[in-house]
This record gives C-alpha cells, sequence and structure tokens, in this order.
C-alpha cells in the first residue's frame, strides 16, 4: 500500500469516523482502500475469485468499525482481514476441490479496473504463474512488502509473525523466481510445485 502518510493517516481517519456511524467516511474508506486490497487478494488468491473475497474482506470489516481504535493504520488491520477472507477461501476450495481452470487474466486487477497496456497479456499470465509456482507463505510475504507497499513490520503485523520471519521470506521468494525465471531447479520451488 503506498507509504503515502496523508494517505494511510486519511483512511485511518475515515475508518474511525465510519466506526461512529458517518456513512459518507465509510464511503472514503473504501475508495482510499479498495484497489489495494483488490490487488493483494488478485496476486494472493487469484482473479477468479477476486471480487467475492474483495466483497466478503469489506463486509467483515464493516462489521467490526466500531470496534476499529486506530491502534495500526486501517490500511494493515483492513489487509488483516483481506489475508483471513483469502485463507478461509482457501481451506473452503480445499475441502471441495474444483476443476476450474484459470483464464490467464488474473493480473487484470492490478490497475484500477482495467488491463495494463503497457504490460503484454502474455507477461502478466508469465508472471502470475511465476507467483503461483512459489511457497505460498513466501508469494504473500513478497506481494504485501514488493507489489502492495507495505513495510517490512506492517507486513508481520499482518501475517502475524516475526519481521525476521517476512524479510526471509521475501528474499527467499526472490530467489526462488530468481531459479524460475533461469530455469534453475531450486529446492523450494521443486517442493512449492510438488505441494501444489
Amino acid at each position: 500500500m503506498p507509504n503515502d502518510e496523508a494517505e494511510v493517516s486519511a483512511a485511518t481517519g475515515a475508518a474511525l469516523r465510519a466506526g461512529r456511524g458517518d456513512g459518507a467516511a465509510l464511503a472514503d474508506f473504501v475508495a482510499l482502500t479498495q484497489h489495494d486490497v483488490r490487488r493483494f487478494i488478485v496476486l494472493v488468491a487469484g482473479a477468479a475469485e477476486a471480487d467475492d473475497l474483495v466483497q466478503e474482506t469489506y463486509l467483515r470489516a464493516f462489521g467490526a468499525l466500531h470496534r476499529f481504535e486506530g491502534r495500526s493504520s486501517a490500511r494493515t488491520w483492513l489487509a488483516s482481514i483481506a489475508r483471513h477472507v483469502v485463507v478461509d477461501a482457501i481451506r473452503h476450495r480445499c475441502a471441495r476441490p474444483s476443476l476450474a481452470v484459470g483464464d490467464g487474466s488474473d493480473l487484470d486487477g492490478l490497475t484500477d479496473g482495467a488491463p495494463r497496456r503497457d504490460v503484454p497479456e502474455h507477461a502478466r499470465v508469465e508472471l502470475r504463474d511465476l507467483l503461483d509456482r512459489i511457497d505460498a507463505d513466501r508469494r504473500e510475504a513478497l506481494v504485501l512488502t514488493q507489489v502492495i507497499g507495505f513495510s517490512y513490520a506492517e507486513a508481520a503485523e499482518i501475517v502475524g509473525c516475526a519481521v525476521g520471519t517476512i524479510r526471509s521470506r521475501v528474499a527467499r521468494a526472490r530467489a526462488d523466481l530468481h531459479a524460475l525465471v533461469h530455469g534453475e531447479a531450486a529446492d523450494s520451488v521443486r517442493t512449492a510445485r510438488a505441494a501444489g
């Protein structure tokens, strides 16, 4: 998520006001956060379920806004909710396997609703394929810190682990991606592929 301090403060302020019943603040909160929530969900869970998972994230957040006290930024709080929604969806998916196959449009949601024109379709599909081939914990840490823009400390808070663990996962994710791009057989990539 952007490191613009004013935007982070605006989202937190909007969340606090929305928690006190301010409907306009609720709309502001969604407007300030929806792009990054969708981008996180698309990269971690895929585009096929993104709309439903974004909606579920906001439904859970709206139900809990009255308890949000601003001890962390609203973006960090919301990303934690999104992470739990994704984990729940993955658990549900594992409980009932599906035969659905992705159509390669997974990265279309990375912009404000339109596919990026400066990145060829095959490159977007390849990136999604590469991300899918690395360990889920590493992918999540990489997406949170390198794509969405959370600090390592914020990502650690969202995931519920130590900052050092996030740093390690990001470093290993980078190494895994490097190995995949350069055709090297990294153990973790082989392991992730075998488990998936």
